[in-house]
């Protein structure tokens, strides 16, 4: 796991809002760095909305910050990859970013 230069309790409450945000939009534009460590996150919790189980719903419900997030993880998102096995998203890079050239990326759903 990379720590992107934060404790980790930060680290943690960036990436739970970073994957509900991803999740939302279903497109993210962030550095590498985040964008793989998001991406690892999202694809298991894909994983998990395929069967909408109570256990399910409960796991995913923990980590993400948004009920409407949730009800579209298992009615939209998971649904619509019920017979793939993996590799629910996609990292484009873009370059380096305007001011510290750190490198970008988009993330976005396959």
């Amino acid at each position: 796991m990379r720590k992107l230069g934060r404790r980790s309790d930060v680290r943690k409450m960036l990436l739970r809002n970073q994957v509900t945000s991803f999740l939302h939009s279903e497109r993210f534009v962030t550095t590498e760095a985040k964008a793989k460590e998001v991406s690892a996150i999202a694809e298991k919790l894909i994983t998990r909305a395929r069967q909408d189980t109570v256990q399910n719903r409960r796991a995913a419900a923990a980590y993400l910050l948004d009920e409407d997030v949730l009800r579209k993880l298992f009615t939209n998102i998971g649904p619509k990859y019920e017979g793939r096995p993996g590799g629910y998203t996609r990292m484009v890079r873009m370059g380096p970013r305007r001011g510290d050239a750190a490198p970008m990326a988009v993330l976005e759903l396959v």
